[in-house]
């Protein structure tokens, strides 16, 4: 079937004359190659309603429209055929005490729409919903026009965004040069930091900007999270090539897990070969944040150690690892890693890391924040985690398996520490047992 792709006018034409002709949606769906619920879903989102008569009735959608025999219900109503029955007026069901609206059994059930129902055009005087090609069209189109607009910024993003652009903005600094001091921090592309400048979001407004009107409004480019240039030499392809050259070198995952959106983040490093992970608490999800950590972890471990045991660096596409370069080579001037990304959207690449995320969920769920987590939590969470005895390490823990490759040394300057294994804990229990003890369990 010829999935993933949206419907065309022509597609709707055929759809509004097929149920014209009483067809189903199975029927409808193997002439388009599409799947009967695709067919069923485009129905019902974009119907039309129309609100007419019939033959010698006009509009009216009560329940007792053949059989209420009310007049003067319009003390002031001038309608020559009130002086029978107001069941006949348009206005009666705005303005009777009474109406009570009909519900058509058979909107209720495929093909949910009026277009091959021979009761239409005879004796229906309810409301109507009728499957237009063109209407529908238009009504998608809007549809998919809205979608694709507005920021998916928070408040709270926006705020931290302006703290930084708006005060040098006005001191006279261009966007331009605002962004390349800044992008670390902003994590946003510079036309979005004129988009929002536009809407009123920031402090700075476009007064401030003395070169702003004399540029025509730049085309909009599709864009990635990280850029192409980053990915030259670093795709998963890269990453598959060097690893058939290089097979003995350990690989080490990063990736980012979220609480709520522009609060607390939590970036993880995943030791492949232990199963280990190791995880810091960010107060925001940029590029800067990471590229600490490594930097802390490089001098924790010496140079010589973080060489040896994370010579290889695999992320997703996220804005925070969008900066390998300062990643791959120290302060110093030493390579100290190699960087590679895995695919767009598949992060089935980077599956052991992903498998191992699930743990922290035990002890924080999907969409609860991490703002009154602290670094000693997360330290303690990934103690409980990485003393869990795993299978897949012949029932060895992922403390145990770094110790074994890498020494106690090693452990010990990761912050790892393993939890005696009737002590380990997998729920956030754990944080309240450390607040009240005052130390860690």
């Amino acid at each position: 079937m010829n999935r993933n792709k949206h419907l065309t006018l022509e597609d709707r034409q055929i759809i509004a004359a097929s149920l014209n002709e009483n067809n189903s949606f199975k029927t409808i769906g193997m002439v388009l190659h599409k799947d009967c619920t695709t067919i069923a879903k485009e129905v019902k989102r974009n119907y039309t309603v129309v609100k007419s008569g019939c033959f010698g009735h006009g509009y009216n959608n009560c329940a007792y429209s053949f059989t209420c025999s009310r007049t003067h219900i319009c003390t002031d109503c001038k309608n020559h055929r009130c002086a029978s029955k107001c069941r006949f007026c348009s206005m009666c069901n705005e303005n009777c005490d009474r109406y009570k609206p009909a519900v058509c059994k058979e909107l209720m059930k495929p093909p949910y729409v009026c277009n091959g129902c021979r009761k239409k055009a005879a004796k229906c005087t309810l409301e109507k919903h009728i499957y237009h090609a063109a209407k529908a069209d238009m009504k998608y189109r809007n549809t998919l026009s809205e979608a694709r607009t507005g920021i998916s910024l928070t408040e709270d993003e926006i705020h931290q965004m302006d703290l930084i652009v708006s005060p040098l903005l006005k001191q006279g600094q261009s966007v331009h040069h605002v962004y390349e001091n800044h992008k670390d921090e902003l994590m946003v592309s510079e036309s979005t930091i004129y988009k929002l400048i536009d809407m009123g979001l920031l402090s700075a407004r476009n007064l401030d900007l003395a070169r702003k009107v004399r540029f025509a409004p730049k085309k909009k480019k599709k864009e990635f999270k990280v850029e192409k240039a980053c990915r030259i030499g670093r795709d998963y392809e890269a990453f598959k090539t060097f690893m058939n050259e290089n097979p003995d070198l350990p690989v080490t995952q990063m990736d980012t897990v979220e609480g709520v959106k522009g609060g607390k983040v939590i970036l993880t490093i995943h030791f492949v070969k232990a199963e280990c992970m190791i995880a810091f608490l960010r107060e925001h999800n940029d590029a800067r944040s990471v590229t600490a950590a490594f930097n802390s972890l490089y001098e924790k471990l010496t140079p010589d150690v973080f060489c040896r045991i994370m010579p290889v660096l695999l992320g997703d596409n996220g804005s925070e690892f969008s900066n390998p370069t300062v990643l791959e080579s120290a302060s110093d001037g030493r390579d100290r890693t190699r960087v590679f990304y895995c695919n767009p959207s598949a992060p089935y690449q980077k599956g052991s890391a992903e498998r191992n995320h699930e743990f922290i969920r035990f002890f924080i769920p999907k969409g609860k924040s991490f703002n009154d987590r602290t670094q000693d939590d997360i330290d303690l969470m990934m103690n409980h985690i990485n003393s869990y005895k795993r299978a897949s390490l012949g029932n060895r823990t992922p403390y145990e398996m770094m110790e074994f490759l890498y020494g106690k040394t090693v452990c010990k300057a990761l912050g790892l520490k393993l939890i005696p294994a009737d002590e380990v804990t997998l729920k956030d229990t754990i944080f309240k047992r450390a607040e009240d003890t005052g130390h860690e369990g």
